[in-house]
């Protein structure tokens, strides 16, 4: 476009935009037609915050607009919004953010812990917190733990260790732990918790058989054959025998991995671990669970505030879960499935999610038959059978003392899950027993108990907004109500109509009249320095990165080439777990004296 000026020389100006009407159907695939409002800037943040894909972030606005074409964006746009705008936290950024997220959370509520321990070049090498709710849970919950480290969270290649119990719904050291199978990790336990008893997840180790037999002609009933010998043994001494007769059988004696498997048969095989409290955990997957919620939010990329902020949105719909099962477990009675007394008492007492179980026990009942063996002075020893196929009985000594109303069952599942088991309660059936000892009613499972936990609210950051979103936030909040009600009528709509006209025709004049002046405001958070703090290197991997862990954990323990490798990832492990459980160690000291 040529324009002339006053004087002699005409000026030239390139105006890039497209000076004409465009056709509409194709103006929203030009870049300089296509913009994000502030409505859909927000939404895109809350979405991104809660952990929403981008795609569904995008189908939401095409549903609301009634279709594509009546966006002015596409979903390019949204993407882009996210890593230029929400995402955009350099390596150099990351730690400073994430230490000044410690240090928010700190302040928000005393009893958050954080602990970091760092390089010599002040780059974070391994970081440890527990928010304030998690703490006071573990005075309730924290007899037993499930500890796993197979899960890799983040683009520094940084392990992911998370303690996982089990509350009532599902001040000392724990009496039980549970981790994968390591070395490393059963020195550092025997070491720090001397008086807890640890326990490899029988899961993991189930999981390796196809590997490390597949080179055996007949591995498919070896597989099969091993599961009926780890599962199906009720005494140690039978899980001896059979042990032996399954190497002899399929000619296994000379194999390492069977020998150091059975070496170790006190710390992974049920019969040797059920005369403890397991809380029905016999496997890491309590933790796996918690690992399959961060893979719906959390990629390889992915920095380290951006994992605590979705660590955060974990906790709070875990509260929230917890919150409703309490709602239902006093406003709702799930009915007994059969007229026994000892089912009603249950039913009184536990949480719905505990007295399902409960529940299942008693219709395993009806598989039973029990044969009183011997009595003597109020004690009997009987003989249930329990049918579990058509062709299958697997029988169980139960004892029963009359003047200690005592029951006791060789599957030992009270023992280990805190639930009586189908055989024992065919026995209390049989001796006509209509009262429960409250020994058998556990206060860990009661729905009736006020744990100091449910008052405290789980950690939960506030964003840090620009001041116009916190303003558009509260305008919006503001309007809904306003609209709701005017929607009511359509002379109702008609006076909002005319309201809003009269003030957007009056912030109009407002804004014209301030034109050429500018105003800049910045909040600070009012949090200690912490601008030394440095980030980790960033570990370049090649072809799609897996958040697992264990297949490649599998991989080095089966090529004997990798043998280094393994080495040095145990090394790792055991320097990450003693860190951990030294800082577990010092916060149950805390709990104690609180």
């Amino acid at each position: 476009m040529l324009e002339n000026f006053t004087g002699t020389t005409p000026r030239l100006q390139v105006v890039l935009d497209h000076s004409h009407p465009c056709c509409p159907s194709k103006a929203e695939m030009l870049k300089q037609h296509r913009e994000l409002s502030m409505s859909i800037r927000r939404t895109i943040e809350n979405n991104e915050e809660a952990g929403i894909r981008p795609s569904k972030t995008y189908q939401s606005f095409v549903a609301a607009a009634g279709g594509h074409r009546e966006l002015n964006f596409i979903e390019k746009d949204v993407r882009n919004y996210i890593t230029r705008e929400v995402r955009n936290v350099s390596e150099q950024e990351d730690a400073k953010e994430f230490g000044k997220y410690l240090l928010r959370m700190k302040e928000k509520n005393q009893n958050f812990f954080f602990e970091l321990q760092l390089e010599e070049d002040q780059s974070i090498k391994l970081a440890f917190w527990a928010d304030a709710r998690s703490r006071a849970a573990f005075e309730y919950f924290g007899d037993v733990i499930s500890f796993d480290t197979t899960y890799n969270t983040n683009r520094y290649n940084l392990v992911c260790g998370s303690f996982v119990g089990v509350n009532h719904h599902g001040g000392n050291a724990p009496k039980g732990f549970l981790t994968d199978q390591c070395a490393s990790m059963k020195r550092a336990l025997e070491a720090c918790m001397p008086t807890t008893v640890h326990r490899w997840c029988i899961w993991h180790i189930m999981k390796k058989i196809p590997s490390k037999l597949n080179g055996y002609k007949r591995h498919a009933d070896i597989e099969q054959e091993m599961r009926q010998v780890v599962w199906n043994s009720h005494s140690k001494d039978s899980f001896d025998r059979n042990w032996n007769d399954f190497l002899l059988n399929f000619g296994l004696a000379d194999n390492k991995w069977l020998s150091d498997l059975y070496e170790d048969c006190h710390i992974w095989v049920p019969i040797y671990l059920d005369h403890h409290f397991w809380a029905g955990m016999r496997s890491t997957q309590r933790s796996e669970s918690m690992h399959s919620f961060f893979n719906k939010y959390i990629t390889r990329n992915s920095s380290l505030i951006q994992f605590v902020k979705q660590y955060d949105n974990c906790l709070g719909s875990r509260e929230q879960a917890e919150r409703e099962s309490d709602a239902a477990d006093f406003h709702t009675v799930i009915p007994c499935a059969t007229k026994s007394s000892i089912e009603a008492q249950f039913q009184d007492a536990y949480t719905h999610a505990k007295f399902r179980e409960v529940q299942a026990q008693f219709r395993g009942k009806t598989n039973c038959i029990t044969r009183l063996k011997n009595s003597a002075l109020g004690y009997s020893v009987y003989e249930v059978g329990e049918q579990v196929s058509s062709s299958i009985f697997n029988k169980f000594v139960v004892t029963y003392d009359s003047v200690a109303a005592e029951v006791k069952c060789q599957c030992l599942l009270f023992e280990s899950r805190g639930i009586l088991c189908r055989h024992a309660l065919s026995v209390l059936s049989f001796e006509q027993v209509s009262q429960l000892s409250p020994r058998y009613i556990l206060e860990r499972w009661s729905k009736k108990v006020k744990r100091r936990h449910t008052h405290i609210k789980s950690s939960h950051d506030e964003p840090l907004m620009e001041p116009r979103s916190k303003r558009f936030d509260q305008l919006v909040f503001r309007s809904q109500n306003i609209c709701e009600f005017a929607s009511e009528s359509k002379e109702l709509t008609a006076i909002l109509h005319r309201a809003y006209d009269n003030v957007m025709a009056e912030m109009e004049a407002l804004k014209a009249k301030r034109k050429g002046t500018s105003s800049l405001s910045h909040e600070d958070a009012n949090l200690e320095s912490v601008n030394e703090l440095q980030s980790p290197p960033r570990i370049r991997t090649r072809g799609r990165p897996k958040n697992r862990l264990g297949s490649k954990l599998e991989k080095q323990i089966a090529n004997a080439t990798k043998k280094k490798k393994t080495k040095v990832l145990s090394e790792v492990k055991v320097m990450f777990f003693k860190f951990v459980a030294i800082e577990f160690i010092f916060l149950v000291n805390r709990l104690a004296n609180v």
